[in-house]
């Protein structure tokens, strides 16, 4: 958001009609505004505030039946068709462990909700949608044609809020666990004795934590062992790799108060000018590539040896995407994609010397055409 004086809620309605095809994000972008106020700017026009209960919310969701789950950031959309299934309620942490639709929530982000009624020719699209304190959004539900609109009905009726003034209070962002971490807070010694020391991917966060480091500084500081510096484009390239040799991956997309995952193939990759989708029958990742400033491969160990993925960050150094390939817990990694993933072009360890205590705004040299072309690696090799 701006410094420019907001408009009223009278003024983000007639923005609204006046351009009525315009994605949510970007006409808020436009007026100055978050997403969660031009949303309550509509309350009693065909959006209920709700109360962003996670827990009534997971457990309502099933009688819902099937819908499309959407999880966000910057440069990230990530969609899954299923039901919200398997779900784990907690005050912490609350997860979706269905077959089709994969969530970690972190409910205490969460802090506006609405029920969203919006007319599309001679349909009515509806969704609920969630946002944090500064009202980015966090988790969206969209109805399909085969959900249960009774179902969905009861559940708005159950979560709405006694406020339904169409105006909501925000505030600034909130702490950023993936900011830059002002001096060095950990010695690289002591970085790279916890990081062999892990056990489990879940615990690398907690590691950071204790040493103070974002993910991009460890990436930088714990040696080419662990992490190292590819090409930009190799996440498109993996993606299409991934799609031509049927290699199931795991596709995490989120921001600061859910997590969403696909697990399994993917089949229809497109790259359409600066941006690449995947457009399957259950799963839709619209990526823009242009925001990506850098992308590591990086290496975690576990007591099934060790697991690799690739990470690409913005140019704020939070994570846009991770990569990893398919598999369930207490299982090795599959051997195709530790393959794909070593074999991809790194960046020279004179560059990585010579960055790893920048920080993130530090500009990387542009990759070749030739480069880009070269991110499949040969069948076989290590």
């Amino acid at each position: 958001m701006d410094q420019r004086v907001k408009p009223t809620p009278h003024e983000i309605r007639r923005a609204r009609e006046d351009n009525p095809k315009a994605r949510e994000r970007d006409l808020a972008a436009e007026l100055g505004i978050s997403e969660a106020e031009l949303a309550a700017a509509h309350c009693g026009q065909g959006v209920v505030r709700v109360e962003p209960r996670v827990n009534d919310l997971l457990t309502g969701l099933e009688a819902v039946g099937e819908v499309m789950a959407l999880t966000r950031n910057e440069s990230a959309v990530h969609e899954k068709i299923g039901v919200y299934d398997k779900v784990v309620t907690g005050n912490h942490n609350a997860m979706v462990l269905g077959e089709n639709i994969d969530l970690r929530i972190f409910p205490k982000v969460w802090a506006h909700g609405f029920a969203v009624e919006k007319r599309d020719g001679g349909d009515i699209r509806r969704s609920l949608q969630f946002f944090d304190a500064s009202g980015e959004a966090v988790h969206k539900v969209h109805l399909r044609p085969a959900s249960n609109l009774y179902a969905y009905h009861k559940l708005v009726a159950e979560l709405e809020s006694s406020n339904q003034e169409p105006i909501v209070s925000v505030s600034a962002s909130g702490s950023d666990d993936e900011a830059e971490v002002e001096g060095q807070a950990a010695s690289i010694d002591d970085l790279r004795d916890r990081w062999s020391r892990l056990t489990d991917v879940h615990q690398f966060f907690g590691m950071l934590k204790t040493l103070k480091l974002s993910r991009c500084q460890a990436l930088r500081m714990v040696g080419q062992d662990y992490a190292w510096l590819l090409d930009n484009a190799a996440v498109g390239a993996v993606l299409q790799r991934a799609a031509e040799d049927e290699l199931p991956i795991m596709c995490f997309v989120g921001n600061r108060g859910s997590i969403q995952t696909h697990s399994g193939l993917i089949k229809s990759v497109k790259q359409i000018g600066p941006c690449i989708h995947v457009l399957d029958e259950t799963f839709r990742l619209h990526l823009r590539t242009h925001q990506i400033r850098e992308v590591w491969a990086v290496r975690k160990p576990t007591n099934d040896s060790h697991v690799t993925s690739l990470e690409a960050y913005g140019s704020d150094g939070k994570i846009i995407i991770q990569l990893f390939g398919a598999r369930k817990e207490g299982e090795r990694e599959r051997d195709d994609w530790r393959v794909l993933a070593e074999n991809l072009p790194r960046f020279p360890d004179s560059y990585m010397r010579k960055d790893r205590s920048s920080s993130v705004g530090r500009r990387r040299p542009s990759a070749s055409a030739a480069s880009s072309r070269a991110l499949k690696p040969r069948p076989g090799t290590r």
